[in-house]
């Protein structure tokens, strides 16, 4: 196979700008083309990065084009996804990859019959931060991991977002919209799910726009805007993941796991990067010696400091893994195991019981030093 993958974006809105900028930073891909309904969208893009503009239908149909990166809203996911398939394209998709697990079988069903790959962010569980964190649990620095707890919450998206309607419409919501991060990461430190419980609630049927360009105009409220979770593991770890956005401050970290020798603490599965914490059975928390891992490295700026922004790592994953004969990181089995997780958690919350998990996966393997500069031109 070609040591290179042609690349195509559909979807030309604000996280475009991420793929067209990262993705040189990385072997195996080149980006060629970008389409989306809105042709203007589309042309401002290619003229920004210097590809070809197209619409839809010519990118799919275009033989220079392997695979195709799905950067649509979360409702259109699906069947964006499933044209790109069955367009004999392999897709990369933004989170969620679907909206429910039926979808997500479908998307298999075709993937498989066309012996194509299907993809998903997030992938910032390749971090350094998380894989430092996972190479501290594979070597057995806190023990056997037990239990934990993450919490991802916040007042919502209504003070920011110029049109944050559908955050909060079936399919929205913060479990769909940042539990990706969350459950991605956690099966990547602990591996897969067996089954979870959880209450859910909404703290008002509407939301008041504050940001611009709508200020002060009301939107419906029609999915559960806070969850209480509980997610038991296949090999016996319980953690608790608490997602809000009903929530106006908090103090409690973002995600920690505790061991039959020691805990740690994770930073905002969110991002690339941040301080990895431990502690061993003398509860004196320390920040874990930093390794010279490349996706830990800050290479961006932003209204919130300096970070560590490699997205589209997946991605180049995905290709290389296509390229080598392996497996993905951010593969089919691992993104949809993590879909039914979390439709499962919000099927518990509407039905009120535990419920097993139909799906599973492997964790990912690590990517260390080696394996992430690799990745890299």
């Amino acid at each position: 196979m070609t040591r290179e993958l042609g690349v195509g974006i559909i979807g030309c809105g604000n996280i475009s700008t991420t793929y067209f900028s990262l993705a040189p930073l990385f072997k195996g891909l080149k980006v060629l083309a970008c389409a989306d309904i809105n042709v203007q969208a589309a042309e401002a893009r290619a003229k920004e990065y210097g590809v070809k503009a197209q619409t839809i239908e010519a990118l799919l149909a275009n033989d220079e084009i392997d695979v195709v990166v799905n950067l649509t809203i979360p409702d259109a996911h699906f069947p964006v996804s499933k044209a790109i398939l069955e367009a004999g394209k392999h897709v990369y998709s933004e989170k969620p990859l679907v909206l429910s697990l039926e979808q997500g079988e479908e998307l298999r069903r075709i993937a498989k019959a066309k012996s194509l790959a299907v993809g998903c962010a997030p992938d910032t569980f390749l971090g350094g931060a998380h894989q430092l964190a996972r190479k501290f649990i594979d070597d057995g620095g806190i023990g056997r991991v037990t239990s934990g707890a993450c919490y991802v919450m916040s007042p919502g998206m209504e003070m920011w977002h110029p049109n944050p309607d559908f955050f909060f419409l079936p399919g929205g919501g913060p479990i769909l919209d940042l539990g990706p991060y969350y459950v991605a990461n956690l099966i990547n430190l602990i591996g897969p799910v067996k089954r979870v419980g959880a209450i859910t609630s909404m703290a008002s049927p509407t939301r008041t726009i504050t940001s611009q360009p709508r200020h002060g105009e009301v939107i419906p409220v029609k999915t559960p805007t806070t969850i209480q979770a509980l997610l038991e593991f296949v090999n016996g770890a319980t953690v608790t993941l608490a997602a809000s956005w009903d929530v106006w401050s908090h103090r409690h970290a973002n995600m920690e796991l505790y061991g039959t020798d020691g805990s740690l603490y994770v930073p905002d599965p969110n991002f690339f990067g941040g301080t990895v914490e431990a502690s061993g059975r003398d509860k004196d928390i320390k920040p874990l010696e930093a390794w010279d891992h490349p996706f830990g490295k800050i290479n961006q700026e932003s209204p919130n400091g300096s970070r560590a922004n490699y997205r589209t790592a997946g991605l180049a994953d995905m290709a290389m893994a296509l390229i080598e004969g392996r497996d993905a990181r951010c593969s089919l089995d691992r993104t949809l195991h993590g879909v039914d997780v979390m439709t499962s958690i919000l099927k518990s919350g509407e039905e009120g019981r535990f419920i097993e998990l139909t799906t599973t996966c492997t964790q990912p393997a690590a990517l260390g030093i080696e394996e992430a500069q690799a990745l890299l031109k």
